[in-house]
């Protein structure tokens, strides 16, 4: 039997532009810190709950994963990839296939265009119109959920099917 396999990729939520802190210190604007946790909540009620969070070392994106998974009735292990901050999409790529083969969900937590092209990457169908919306625009505190069988290594260009895609608040975006 194959197993079905989990991707969540979302996006940090909006981000503050202060003077003079450098760009991977960058805190959440008021709007990051509202979206955040109404990105969690939408994971708990979705039940896309992963086994594992990758998440960027930038501060805006760590934030992030800290305020949604409080959402979460038991938050997932979390690795901080100083990586995942300048990766393009082939390296998010390369990071997932990487992943240990007994998980079955990951919630990655990025920057775009990265997390953008990786989703329009990898997903072959959608369901209803999620894949033209998410080309059009990827928003801040987005949520792309992808799946395919077979194992992590087999991730790849259009090998997934883009189930859902929302704004922070549940909002189709």
């Amino acid at each position: 039997m194959t197993v079905v396999r989990r991707l969540i990729v979302v996006r940090h939520a909006k981000s503050a532009w202060p003077a003079e802190v450098d760009d991977h210190d960058r805190p959440l604007a008021k709007r990051g810190r509202r979206d955040a946790p109404a990105a969690g909540r939408w994971l708990r009620g979705c039940g896309h709950v992963p086994d594992l969070v990758l998440c960027s070392t930038a501060v805006r994106a760590r934030r992030t994963w800290e305020l949604a998974a409080a959402a979460l009735d038991a938050p997932p292990p979390v690795v901080h990839d100083m990586n995942l901050y300048h990766a393009g999409a082939r390296e998010l790529l390369d990071t997932l296939r990487r992943t240990a083969p007994g998980t079955e969900t990951v919630l990655l937590v990025g920057h775009n265009p990265a997390v953008q092209e990786l989703v329009l990457s990898v997903a072959r169908t959608a369901a209803d119109d999620a894949l033209a919306r998410a080309r059009e625009k990827f928003p801040t505190c987005a949520i792309a959920v992808l799946e395919w069988q077979g194992s992590w290594a087999f991730l790849g260009p259009g090998v997934a099917r883009l189930t859902a895609f929302e704004g922070a608040r549940g909002q189709r975006t």
